[in-house]
């Protein structure tokens, strides 16, 4: 029972991951920076873009972080 237990808590963990990091993503990342069109991207956007990125990636940490002491 202790190894179903296990692997339940697992299987759910790594879902329960990749879908806050899906969310995260797709709420912080604007349509050109997600469609990898940097060319067409004005100065201005590229910075937004890159703003973006870093405030999800603090965001992904954060929630990890809570997970992790939810434990």
């Amino acid at each position: 029972m202790n190894i179903l237990d296990y692997l339940l808590r697992t299987v759910m963990r790594q879902l329960v991951n990749r879908g806050v990091k899906a969310g995260i993503d797709r709420a912080a990342g604007g349509r050109k920076a997600r469609d990898g069109a940097a060319r067409d991207m004005t100065p201005e956007e590229r910075r937004q873009a890159k703003e973006a990125r870093q405030t999800a990636r603090r965001a992904r940490q954060a929630a990890k972080l809570s997970r992790r002491m939810m434990r």
